[in-house]
């Protein structure tokens, strides 16, 4: 397979660099990557700026190509400028989770979501943690997950969100299909004063409140890895639906 891997942690990261290790032995891979960190970004693209590119090396061999903006800035300039078409795009593997309300706030996310926009086939990849981290586990996992269930990812055109949890492999329970969790966010603000007496915020540790036991977040939680199919469409069915049954704009004239 053609495949195109990006990032949200830049084109130096350790988890970009496993994937391909893990990659590029069975297929044709192609990086295209921040050229810095771009992580919380969400699905930003950059408009008022031009976006630069240049050719990085590993060692003495030719690596990738960092770009000057966004996950999704890169994808977007890799399919239709850089790479062309390809069969798959992978996005991470990033450090942190992400699951739950973080998927919208994921540069690693939306790099993925960016291709399934694009008409590509994509996968986002994560792990629980942020130090001591050991990527080599989930490289092989998506190679093999890739040698085995590829063609149906590239006919279904899905666009998968994983995440691993940060465990031994052999202390992990296995893996789950579980939907995204819409609970909120615990989260915390510290107030601080700098030097010149002037106030300020720090936005600090989030935590999930989820419960629920088919959902990613308590699904990583447990131990398993876990695997959900994401989209980009926003709608509220359920909501159209009651709009449309209640007929509440009906007596609205133009």
């Amino acid at each position: 397979m053609k495949i195109l891997l990006t990032n949200d942690d830049g084109v130096y990261a350790e988890g970009l660099c496993a994937l391909y290790n893990a990659l590029s032995g069975e297929h044709e891979v192609y990086i295209v990557a921040p050229e810095a960190e771009r992580s919380a970004v969400g699905h930003a693209i950059t408009i008022h700026y031009p976006l630069r590119v240049k050719e990085i090396r590993r060692g003495k061999h030719f690596w990738g190509y960092a770009v000057s903006g966004t996950p999704a800035d890169c994808v977007k300039l890799a399919l239709y400028e850089i790479v062309g078409p390809v069969d798959l795009v992978v996005s991470g593997i990033n450090r942190g989770a992400n699951v739950g309300i973080n998927v919208l706030y994921s540069g690693t996310v939306s790099a993925a979501t960016e291709a399934r926009i694009l008409g590509y086939p994509a996968i986002a990849v994560s792990i629980d943690a942020y130090e001591d981290i050991d990527y080599c586990f989930a490289g092989y996992f998506v190679h093999q997950f890739i040698r085995h269930y590829g063609k149906v990812i590239k006919d279904y055109n899905l666009c998968l969100n994983i995440n691993f949890p940060h465990l031994n492999p052999h202390d992990i329970k296995g893996v789950k299909l579980v939907r995204q969790s819409t609970a909120r966010l615990k989260e915390i603000f510290e107030k601080r004063v700098d030097l010149h007496g002037k106030v300020y915020y720090w936005q600090g540790a989030e935590e999930h409140t989820e419960t629920e036991v088919d959902t990613d977040v308590v699904a990583l939680k447990e131990g398993y890895i876990t695997i959900t199919p994401i989209q980009f469409d926003l709608t509220s069915y359920s909501d159209l639906d009651l709009l449309i049954k209640e007929n509440l704009f009906a007596s609205i004239s133009f």
